[in-house]
């Protein structure tokens, strides 16, 4: 391994974080920084591998140094999420704006995300019949094969647990745990024990207002406190960005995405469509998608980039309810409750297409309306259910696959070509629960119109 190329790397990766510090004293907006850093990523990420090659040590030690940026920006936004949830939605009690439609909300936005998932299954399902995929078509090499092995393990460790007790696990047992997010479900569990505190505030309210009220600006200024945390951390969105987009694009295996050409065009043409019937929902409801589009896509590009729908939450709930009119309660509720509940992309359009794929090896025709019917309920149950297995697109695609009694280990024939669809995946996911949040704003009143139809702002003021 030759130092002094790595050592270039980093020099030239520290010249472009140059040129977006350079943008931003110029007063360049927070969108035009973001988009930015995601072109100049993705270039520069060619020119990496093209010059080194995706598997070189040299390639190799400069992605770890970026690391510290990409996924440090990435670990901080984790550090935050956990309290911003949980001081969100108590706030929201001690302000009086979840205390008497929190059933009412909470239902709407799950009927949403499910409803929305249930969509995008039947638009999985047209888009593979439409580009004729089949699993046949795909080849089998070492990498595919352990990864099949891979998922028939996972599935042997859930295939036990039954619905209702999937359902358990989303009960905070040790908030104090939850709070650390060890377990798959600690993000619902933290909203839960939130609502639980904050019902608990109002009755304390009716009693002693005196504590209450004690209570009430112990809440405030944390909150006040856990916000302007979010805002600086989210001020270093553009070079997190820049440096993970340069490790995605440096390292994708583009012979692999060649010959999957095929799947991961069918893929995100399903994407885009679901994408557009959030617009057309939007629409349907008296709010401008362009405007829509206009706000949420910095926070697109993020979760595009990082392929995480949990680090891409404070971006999520800030832009809903600085740049969207959402109130802070029910941007939190349907951020959260989005993490693993109904994902439109992975837990909507990835297993249906896998599913329909993967039939014929078995001997059954996935386009009769019986089995298209069936697949469409299974996916929309299941991705209530994934929450309670730990979510994404890998735990979806197994609740389906066993289901609907098809092989699992055939899901791990796409692993190749995964992390680039993931990438759009998790980007439909978080619009899916950015919709949910404005409708169900819209439902209820509590939308700000004239903060949607505002100018768009920074996000890091």
């Amino acid at each position: 391994m030759n130092e002094w190329y790595v050592i270039l790397n980093i020099f030239l990766f520290l010249v472009l974080a140059g040129v977006l510090i350079y943008l931003q004293k110029k007063n360049v907006s927070f969108s035009k920084r973001v988009f930015t850093a995601l072109g100049i990523g993705l270039l520069f990420g060619f020119l990496l591998q093209w010059f080194y090659g995706k598997t070189s040590e040299e390639l190799s030690h400069s992605i770890d140094w970026y690391n510290i940026v990409g996924y440090g920006y990435v670990k901080l936004l984790q550090m935050v999420t956990m309290p911003l949830v949980f001081i969100s939605i108590l706030s929201a009690f001690t302000k009086l704006k979840l205390t008497k439609n929190l059933g009412k909300i909470a239902g709407l936005i799950l009927l949403l995300l499910i409803g929305t998932t249930a969509i995008s299954a039947a638009v999985g399902i047209s888009t593979t019949f439409g580009f004729h995929l089949e699993a046949v078509q795909i080849h089998s090499g070492d990498a595919e094969q352990l990864r099949g092995q891979q998922l028939e393990q996972t599935y042997s460790q859930i295939q036990d647990q039954s619905f209702p007790q999937k359902v358990l696990q989303l009960l905070p047992a040790n908030p104090f745990l939850d709070f650390t997010g060890q377990r798959p479900t600690s993000t619902i569990a933290v909203v839960i024990f939130a609502a639980i505190v904050g019902l608990a505030f109002l009755g304390v309210r009716k009693k002693e207002p005196s504590k209450a009220d004690t209570f009430k600006s112990l809440v405030e200024s944390l909150y006040s406190i856990v916000m302007r945390v979010v805002t600086l951390v989210l001020r270093l969105t553009p070079f997190g960005i820049l440096a993970i987009m340069t490790k995605a694009v440096a390292t994708s295996d583009f012979d692999a995405i060649y010959k999957l050409g095929t799947f991961v065009i069918a893929s995100y043409l399903a994407l885009l469509v679901v994408f557009v019937i959030h617009l057309i929902l939007l629409s349907l409801f008296g709010l401008n998608p362009v405007t829509y589009v206009k706000k949420v896509l910095p926070v697109l590009s993020f979760a595009f980039t990082s392929r995480s729908s949990a680090g891409t939450l404070p971006l999520n709930v800030s832009t809903q309810t600085k740049h969207l009119g959402v109130s802070e309660g029910i941007a939190n509720l349907s951020g959260s409750l989005g993490l693993t509940i109904g994902q439109n992309g992975c837990a909507g359009i990835y297993p249906a297409m896998l599913a329909v794929m993967i039939a014929p090896t078995v001997g059954i025709d996935p386009f009769t309306p019986g089995f298209i019917f069936t697949l469409i309920a299974v996916v929309a149950i299941s991705s209530f259910g994934v929450a309670g297995v730990g979510g994404g697109a890998t735990f979806a695609a197994i609740l389906v696959l066993s289901t609907m009694n098809l092989p699992v280990a055939l899901a791990g024939l796409l692993i190749s070509v995964e992390p680039l669809i993931d990438m759009g995946r998790t980007a439909l996911n978080v619009s899916g629960a950015m919709t949910s949040g404005l409708i169900t704003s819209k439902v209820t009143h509590e939308l700000d119109t004239e903060i949607y139809n505002g100018n768009v702002e920074e996000l890091g003021t």
